[in-house]
């Protein structure tokens, strides 16, 4: 089930909204309790801010679960289901859910800089593969890689020139930027994205 989208809430939706049931209501304190207890100050990239709401709607599968059906919501139906998490998330900022505004500012600011171009991303350094380019490959908490390209010298950088073998498995932040180079296997220009700093954490 998919429940990131849900993070994706228009500021031009209604303020007013039906009573919400009994059942809503305790989602909505659940997921916002679960969300004040973490440290805002440690939200740095959008990536983060995902993972904090998705693990805080985790815990409470069960009530979801509950709430799909009461909705007569089949939970195999992806649309559907993602259409309940962005009414849950609405719920939360109608309810003035104080954790879930700050995170919900936190991830519009960090949208704006990678719609610039320029962001972080965070995992478990894997390895370093060579097309033509190196590419130093995380994975991040849902086992999923992630490709960055060492196009140039950057801050970090000198600790993976031996291949970085001692450092698999190791925590790294990357800062990042969006470059469009020529990749001459696949004979085209493409956008990837540039190691600007690496971080072993």
């Amino acid at each position: 089930m998919c429940v990131c989208s849900f993070l994706l809430i228009q500021k031009s939706f209604s303020q007013t909204a039906a009573a919400a049931s009994p059942l809503e209501r305790e989602i909505t304190d659940s997921i916002c309790n679960c969300i004040a207890k973490v440290d805002m100050s440690k939200i740095t990239t959008k990536e983060e801010a995902t993972t904090v709401i998705t693990d805080c709607f985790s815990k409470r599968t069960d009530l979801l679960m509950k709430l799909a059906d009461e909705k007569h919501v089949d939970p195999t139906d992806n649309p559907a289901m993602r259409q309940l998490g962005i009414q849950i998330g609405k719920d939360l900022l109608i309810q003035n859910c104080a954790a879930f505004t700050r995170l919900s500012v936190k991830m519009v600011q960090n949208k704006s800089k990678e719609d610039e171009g320029e962001g972080y991303n965070e995992g478990k350094f894997k390895r370093i593969d060579t097309k033509g380019f190196n590419y130093i490959v995380i994975t991040d908490k849902s086992g999923s890689e992630k490709s960055f390209i060492w196009y140039r010298q950057f801050p970090g950088s000198e600790k993976f020139m031996g291949g970085g073998t001692s450092y698999v498995g190791k925590n790294v932040k990357i800062k990042y930027q969006e470059l469009e180079v020529y990749l001459p296997q696949a004979k085209g220009y493409y956008k990837v994205k540039e190691i600007v700093e690496l971080t072993i954490q």
